[in-house]
């Protein structure tokens, strides 16, 4: 694994820029706007995909697989935190004395002239972002963004815009979001991920602090959220009550919330009202969920904040259809869907799980969990067996999808499955075919079948389709 330096000076003048893993979702949209602005883009990735497509429609030139010779005469080389360090082409990079930049100081350098919005947090980081950037464009906006899934509406995860305005998914997980120059901070909550990276929870909710202090007009943080609530004290700490009032808003369900959502409806797509400065606005979203009534009191927060109209501000907000990879439908096969969903932490996979029951009726919810990490599955095993027990009537768990990390004797997926209270509602089957075979045995007309984790797990969702299609179609 490739760790940021943040100490490093970034060049004036970056050349022709060399992506290493310019396939995934981040790398992909920061590749994009280097194009957008006129850059010889070049990049590599282990497999082909959509975004590559996308990339080299837009005139970048990609490799598959990682070989030295694919650097080429590139002036700059950009890397994923996922790469690890003997990887040919970052190996020829320090060998040749060119900058070598994480993908946030790229991001950092092509936002640096731009008032920035960053919005960080465990979970709900792309959903907002992509509903602050929906909110922007209907209030007659033109942002630049970038996002860490594909805006429905859009087809796409970031854009070079016209205005003054940037919004970033800005990602905590190695402690990267700190290299923003940041204007506006959301933060959709501080419950506790990554502390592989941070080693402690106290590592963790401290970069939040220092994250939330370097924005230098405003803080929107939830008011529901613990670790989000000892940051907001962190901050507030000496203030007085007027400039505290100036510095943050918060949202949430708490009676106290200086942007509070209230009254959720979440039968179909939630409904839900916000009180601000003593009105309520109403709104229904296009996607359920009880958790996407409250991302979309943040979004709220930032616009008010930022000093659009409330009630205008609410309406484009509520025509935000969603992000890929988040509750995403792939097909109906004999009255079974299959949906995909980019959750990979426990609360994530409750909210998940819990906007599936929302909708699936007299149906069942059978989640297929790929576990993301050894040392996460390690930490939160007994975590994930509760909240899917809690919230799926059936859950299939596969193999663990380990990234950047090296596997862990006697750290499998089976922690997970043998940790569930009643054996009968959990089977672990690592074989990726021997999963769908055995889903299609289990499902029923109407169920509904969510794919969850932040792997490539919804690379198994043709082999699900497949094998509902033979008992089923």
């Amino acid at each position: 694994m490739i760790a940021p330096d943040l100490t490093l000076t970034i060049p004036d003048q970056l050349g022709r820029v060399h992506f290493v893993g310019i396939g995934g979702s981040g790398m992909s949209g920061i590749a994009r706007l280097f194009l957008d602005q006129g850059y010889t883009v070049t990049g590599s990735d282990a497999k082909d995909s959509p975004n590559v497509t996308a990339l080299r429609d837009l005139g970048a030139t990609v490799f598959i697989g990682h070989e030295a010779s694919n650097v080429g005469d590139a002036d700059t080389l950009v890397v994923t935190g996922a790469l690890w360090q003997d990887n040919p082409e970052y190996v020829l990079a320090n060998e040749r004395g060119l900058p070598v930049l994480h993908r946030a100081q790229a991001l950092a350098w092509l936002i640096r002239a731009h008032r920035l919005v960053a919005v960080a947090g465990a979970h709900g980081k792309t959903t907002s972002t992509g509903m602050i950037v929906t909110g922007l464009l209907g209030l007659g906006q033109d942002p630049s963004f970038v996002n860490g899934g594909v805006i429905e509406s859009l087809g796409v995860n970031s854009a070079s815009g016209t205005d003054d305005l940037f919004v970033v998914e800005a990602d905590e997980s190695d402690g990267s979001f700190l290299l923003y120059h940041t204007a506006v901070a959301l933060v959709t909550n501080v419950d506790p991920d990554h502390l592989d990276h941070y080693g402690s929870l106290e590592a963790f909710e401290a970069a939040f602090v220092e994250f939330s202090r370097n924005a230098t007009e405003l803080v929107v943080i939830s008011s529901d959220d613990v670790g989000a609530v000892r940051v907001t004290g962190a901050i507030t700490a000496g203030l007085s009550a007027a400039d505290a009032a100036a510095r943050v808003m918060t949202f949430g369900e708490h009676p106290d919330s200086t942007v509070r959502v209230h009254s959720i409806t979440t039968t179909g797509p939630v409904s839900f009202s916000v009180s601000w400065r003593g009105q309520d606005y109403n709104a229904t979203l296009r996607i359920p969920g009880k958790h996407n009534a409250i991302n979309a009191a943040g979004a709220f927060a930032v616009l008010v904040g930022l000093g659009f109209d409330p009630a205008a501000s609410l309406d484009a907000i509520a025509g935000f259809g969603g992000t890929q990879r988040r509750f995403e439908l792939h097909g109906t096969v004999g009255g079974v869907s299959v949906y995909d969903d980019y959750a990979h932490h426990p609360t994530e996979v409750a909210a998940a799980l819990a906007a599936a029951r929302t909708v699936v009726g007299e149906g069942r919810i059978i989640a297929v969990h790929q576990p993301h990490l050894y040392s996460r599955t390690r930490l939160f095993a007994r975590e994930f067996a509760e909240t899917l027990e809690s919230f799926a009537d059936q859950t299939i768990v596969l193999g663990i999808y380990g990234a950047r990390e090296d596997p862990e004797p006697g750290v499998t997926g089976a922690l997970v499955s043998e940790r569930f209270r009643d054996p009968s509602h959990v089977a672990y089957v690592p074989d990726w075919q021997d999963a769908a075979d055995y889903l299609a045995s289990i499902a029923r007309d109407g169920d509904f079948v969510v794919t969850l984790g932040c792997g490539d797990v919804n690379r198994i969702v043709p082999q699900l389709l497949a094998s509902l299609e033979k008992v089923r179609g």
